[in-house]
């Protein structure tokens, strides 16, 4: 918002300089700035319809319904900040584990030991909002360079509503399957960082191997989805935070899809 009122100003300066005379020079004269007798209420309308047109956006990326991007729209930049570094997204995470817990209490598992539940790790247990803070939200290019300095870190801190509904899908007997993007020679890395954040136990931790490399991360689940079916398992739950977590083949019962609007994984 400071940048654009900083513009507004530099364009009514702009306006009135330009209405100077071209003998003005002669005699110096104080400069007057004359504001819009409403310019508070111009301001705040402003403000409001960039607040409306950035919250449709992000529905837009939650409901799927945008085209791949690469960096969230400059203008939203300070309402994105705003909604991950406040309340609104620790509710809506909430929220979407509450209604994962609900359906998995309703689930009657088969007790062979063959229903599972998966989960992605960013932005799904483990929160990299440490890593974005200083990388504009999302208003950079990704640096995978840069972020897989971060994952070494091991320092990522878990989504609490996801950690608590972590530990009930567990309690249930659920098989729990960790399906990542990440790569397997950051396995040491992201075992110690759940481990650290509270996640233990889980059944299997799917990274990518060499043979994943550069396969969109749609197709790269989906086939690791399809093992599962072919080795007898129920996929009956499945949470994460991009869509290509969630869609493609071998599909969920139920799919729970956890807010970001930070970043777009295809």
């Amino acid at each position: 918002m400071a940048f654009l009122r900083v513009l507004f100003l530099f364009t009514l300066l702009s306006f009135a300089f330009s209405h100077e005379n071209s003998n003005s020079h002669i005699l110096p004269r104080p400069l007057i700035i004359e504001y819009p007798e409403n310019i508070e209420t111009q301001f705040k309308e402003f403000d409001e319809e960039v607040r409306l047109h950035c919250t449709s956006w992000r529905f837009a990326v939650e409901s799927n319904n945008l085209s791949p991007w690469k960096t969230i729209p400059v203008e939203c930049a300070n309402y994105v900040k705003d909604y991950m570094m406040g309340r609104a997204y620790k509710i809506d995470v909430e929220r979407v584990s509450k209604e994962a817990g609900i359906y998995a209490k309703s689930v009657q598992l088969g007790g062979d030991g063959k229903d599972v539940w998966v989960f992605d790790v960013d932005e799904t247990l483990l929160s990299n909002l440490p890593y974005y803070v200083e990388h504009g939200y999302g208003l950079e290019i990704f640096d995978s360079v840069e972020f897989n300095k971060w994952v070494e870190k091991a320092m990522a801190p878990a989504l609490e509503a996801s950690l608590k509904l972590y530990k009930e899908v567990l309690g249930l007997g659920f098989k729990v399957f960790l399906l990542t993007g990440r790569n397997e020679k950051q396995e040491g890395a992201t075992v110690k960082n759940l481990n650290d954040a509270g996640f233990k136990n889980w059944d299997k931790l799917i990274l990518r191997t060499s043979d994943d490399h550069g396969k969109l991360a749609t197709i790269y689940k989906s086939e690791k989805r399809n093992e599962m079916v072919n080795e007898g398992y129920r996929i009956l739950g499945n949470s994460g935070d991009q869509w290509s977590d969630l869609l493609g083949s071998s599909q969920s019962i139920r799919s729970f899809k956890v807010p970001n609007p930070m970043y777009y994984i295809r």
